[in-house]
């Protein structure tokens, strides 16, 4: 791939994520202004402070909070019961609690507290304060080995903690990714999370980021996590993932095909462990300890 075509992709996909981003923020200052009564009530319940409101998602809205106390922050997730209906969102909201109660690693972000009411349904998590790391990326252009290997370290071991306890996350993007306030990552939203015993066949997950077991409908499990490892490690190194297309179908033909193009700035060491994560073959692909030997 020409560096020229390289950098109108990388710029395709910069503009398709920005409007996923300008789409949360819509109507902030209004959501600001016209905060519900409920929304008080349950923020004065845990004795916080309501500092703002943004989107999250398709509906739902995460507000942050101080606690009086001792003025720690935290992040109320509150979802209208009516909106998760209406989208058909109750499965994945139900899944979503009954996994992050059972978790609790470092770099797993912390349920804290639920609440229901009449209307909404409320999520208090662990503040944290650094943002997205998709931000960062993007702001940066693209990360240095160090930068990127010491991520990828950080979140093999939350995966190996999560498929020990035989729960697929299925959807690893640096979107998901938040940053606390030492730089550590923390893994965050678990609407596709599975809890598996066998493989699954639902079609979940960023287009790009899609191993080919999904996409063919093939039956998968934990292995697609490894897979989503190495196109975030390519995304980090190189700025843009290896397959990306503003069609998703043409995405998924890509990622059949399995051509990748290799920036020349990327490090041997880190192309040979993108390349042993990146095979099509789940029984072939590179996991658990195998990936934490290349990295430490």
């Amino acid at each position: 791939m020409t560096q020229k075509k390289q950098i109108g992709l990388k710029e395709q996909m910069h503009r398709r994520r920005r409007r996923r981003t300008r789409k949360k923020q819509i109507g902030l200052e209004e959501q600001i202004r016209r905060r519900s009564d409920v929304v008080y009530r349950i923020v004065e319940l845990y004795l916080c402070r309501t500092l703002y409101i943004r989107r999250t998602g398709s509906f739902g809205r995460v507000v942050l909070c101080r606690r009086k106390k001792d003025n720690r922050y935290y992040a109320m997730k509150i979802l209208e019961i009516a909106d998760v209906i209406q989208l058909k969102q109750v499965d994945h909201v139900k899944n979503e609690k009954s996994l992050l109660v059972q978790v609790q690693h470092p770099f797993i972000i912390e349920l804290l507290w639920t609440h229901h009411d009449e209307s909404c349904l409320y999520m208090l998590f662990e503040y944290a304060c650094g943002g997205e790391l998709f931000t960062y990326l993007r702001n940066a252009g693209r990360f240095c080995s160090t930068t990127s290997m010491f991520y990828a370290a950080e979140i093999v071991l939350a995966l190996e903690y999560l498929h020990k306890l035989n729960i697929a996350y299925r959807d690893l993007k640096p979107e998901n990714l938040l940053l606390d306030r030492d730089g550590h990552l923390k893994i965050t939203d678990f609407g596709f999370a599975k809890k598996l015993t066998d493989k699954t066949w639902t079609l979940c997950g960023t287009p790009e980021y899609l191993a080919p077991e999904i996409i063919q409908s093939k039956g998968h499990n934990k292995a697609v996590d490894w897979w989503a490892l190495g196109i975030l490690i390519y995304e980090m190194l190189a700025g843009f993932p290896p397959f990306f297309d503003t069609n998703p179908f043409a995405i998924y033909e890509k990622i059949l095909a399995g051509k990748i193009d290799w920036p020349k700035h990327i490090d041997p060491i880190a192309k040979d462990l993108i390349k042993k994560l990146l095979v099509p073959d789940r029984a072939k692909r590179l996991g658990n300890m195998k990936v934490r030997l290349l990295l430490f």
